[in-house]
């Protein structure tokens, strides 16, 4: 078979710094659906990656891991998809499919997952990742965008969207009001207050400064705000959350936000911080708080952020983009600079 060139911008060193590249895709397989990409969302863990740090970064490393795309060609099996959908892809791309969480839709915690960028295919080929023109991806981790919901929307729910979603879960259909912390409003925070917003929680957005309690509270609805920083509205609110959402990719201290826990309350840790992170156990153990973390989502829990966003016919926060600002894009978000998400308008960029 013909080999496929794809065209897109990688990193070449731990500087991150990105630029043109052409790579050949893999073989395709039986199961495997060929994709057109047309967007990718720009996220933080695409930033560590391509700095080398965290795991370790194969370079050329070409970023993005919330792909839309469109169906251009099927392998002999795939019944799922045809020629012209439009489609999903996230952070993973394959797993062993036989493992028990392979078995139980919990396949992004498969000792042998591959990671859509930064990982090798079973053939032994690298991952490449949503910053390129093509992709060749096994069905099973290709997922179907709504036809109500704007492909360019879609984007930032493949990644960002359902690691929120995903842990949230937990709380919907309760009896009663869950009151919910969202730690921090990136790209991952402002779609958790949309989600909990839409699950029916109260919702308390936790932010390092002022600077974003307007966005909080008049443009994502947000029920409360609270500065990290401001003892008073810290001491306020201690003891009054059934759970906390930390999305926030720095290093940053555990303490005070646990004081904000009610008894059997959760802190849920989903981003990937590159530095240790530190607690005292008494903040756990008075009041029998728990620390936990959640990866991305299964693949049928992305499906269900994708219809859950449709069905409540909400609005992702989003900055369109073409490929050759991707540099900017990232220094931008490493200043907060962005409301919410950066989405790569690939199709319409020039690659070559």
């Amino acid at each position: 078979m013909e080999e496929r060139k794809a065209f897109g911008w990688a990193a070449r060193d731990t500087s991150g710094f990105l630029s043109p590249f052409s790579f050949n895709l893999r073989k395709m397989g039986s199961e495997d659906v060929v994709l057109k990409v047309l967007y990718c969302g720009v996220d933080h863990t695409d930033l560590h990656q391509m700095r080398n740090e965290i795991h370790s970064t194969n370079y050329p490393l070409v970023p993005g891991h919330e792909v839309v795309g469109e169906v251009v060609e099927l392998g002999s099996e795939v019944k799922k998809f045809r020629v012209g959908d439009i489609v999903g892809v996230g952070c993973i791309v394959g797993s062993c499919g036989e493992c028990l969480y392979c078995q139980s839709n919990m396949e992004q915690y498969c000792p042998k997952t591959i990671f859509t960028m930064n990982d090798t295919y079973k053939d032994g080929s690298l991952t490449r990742g949503g910053f390129s023109s093509a992709m060749v991806v096994h069905q099973r981790f290709v997922v179907r965008i709504p036809e109500k919901l704007a492909p360019e929307q879609a984007a930032p729910l493949l990644c960002a969207g359902v690691t929120a979603y995903s842990p949230l879960k937990q709380f919907m259909g309760s009896d009663r009001v869950v009151r919910g912390g969202i730690l921090g409003l990136g790209g991952v925070g402002h779609l958790g207050v949309i989600i909990a917003k839409a699950m029916g929680h109260h919702v308390t957005v936790i932010s390092s400064s002022n600077k974003k309690r307007e966005e909080a509270l008049e443009i994502l609805g947000a029920d409360a705000f609270i500065v990290g920083s401001n003892e008073a509205e810290m001491e306020g609110a201690a003891s009054s959350l059934d759970y906390i959402l930390d999305t926030v990719p720095a290093l940053h201290p555990l303490h005070s936000y646990l004081s904000l826990l009610k008894v059997d309350g959760k802190l849920i840790i989903v981003a990937a911080v590159p530095q240790p992170l530190q607690f005292d156990a008494v903040d756990i153990i008075l009041g029998k708080r728990s620390i936990s973390g959640s990866f991305i989502g299964s693949m049928e829990e992305t499906q269900e952020i994708l219809e859950f966003w449709a069905d409540k016919d909400l609005t992702t926060m989003i900055e369109m983009v073409k490929l050759d600002y991707a540099n900017k894009a990232f220094e931008r978000m490493e200043k907060n600079d962005v409301r919410f998400r950066f989405v790569l308008d690939v199709a319409g960029s020039n690659l070559e």
